[in-house]
């Protein structure tokens, strides 16, 4: 599977493949690449509406002049820790932020959320937030204003005062029960419809329906994230 940047070419294929339907899996298979790839080029490109390769193959090319600008003359890419890959590291990070993307979150607050996820302390400051996604201050708080409103990371101060943005292991289970808390208000309401409309009737049948059906998967959240909360828990394993 060849690896390295896209070709023009692949571009012209993936716009291709997009206005055709065709999912990012077989667009994927067709270049022999992997599918995060394809996945990541739309997204990050105007998405399934909007992408054309011409525009991705220029915009491509000023990400890279700007960061050639941005880097001073002969520096290196900072070390990673655990002898990581620094080019891997930052591909991982854009498909992780990809995905993210794809499930609703905007662009800035994506890439914040998982450069928080991938920092081994789990926490960052502002400023090396900035420095680290490149954006301005201004971004980074819109980003943390959004995940703190939604309960996906919390800020605490150091021992030098600074602010720091942290995700915690228990963040996941406090968002899915949070996810149920939502969802059971819903399955009330659809229930107080029913007596509106006249039970049996089909509108408060499909109420009522609805109703059940979401207090089961509410249910189900809150049963399998308190069985599953020790798993957030588990701390890597110590090498000899």
């Amino acid at each position: 599977m060849p690896g390295g940047r896209l070709t023009p070419q692949e571009r012209q294929q993936i716009a291709l493949g997009v206005a055709d339907g065709l999912a990012y899996a077989e667009i994927a298979r067709r270049l022999d690449r992997p599918t995060s790839t394809v996945t990541r080029e739309v997204m990050r490109n105007g998405g399934p509406a909007g992408y054309r390769a011409d525009l991705a193959q220029r915009a491509t090319e000023h990400r890279t002049h700007r960061r050639k600008q941005a880097a001073p003359r002969g520096s290196q890419a900072p070390a990673q820790a655990h002898g990581r890959d620094p080019e891997a590291v930052a591909e991982y990070e854009e498909t992780f932020a990809t995905v993210l993307i794809q499930s609703g979150l905007p662009k800035m607050t994506a890439k914040v959320l998982v450069a928080l996820y991938i920092a081994d302390s789990g926490t960052l400051t502002a400023s090396e937030l900035v420095q680290r996604l490149q954006v301005s201050p201004g971004s980074i708080s819109k980003a943390v204003a959004l995940l703190e409103g939604q309960g996906l990371i919390r800020r605490e101060r150091d021992e030098r005062r600074r602010e720091r943005y942290v995700v915690d292991d228990d963040v996941w289970y406090e968002s899915m029960m949070a996810s149920a808390r939502s969802t059971a208000l819903l399955a009330e309401t659809a229930r107080k419809g029913v007596n509106v409309l006249g039970r049996n009737t089909p509108a408060a049948t499909r109420l009522e329906n609805i109703g059940r059906f979401v207090d089961f998967v509410s249910e189900s959240i809150v049963r399998a994230a308190d069985q599953a909360r020790e798993i957030l828990h588990t701390k890597p394993e110590q090498t000899p």
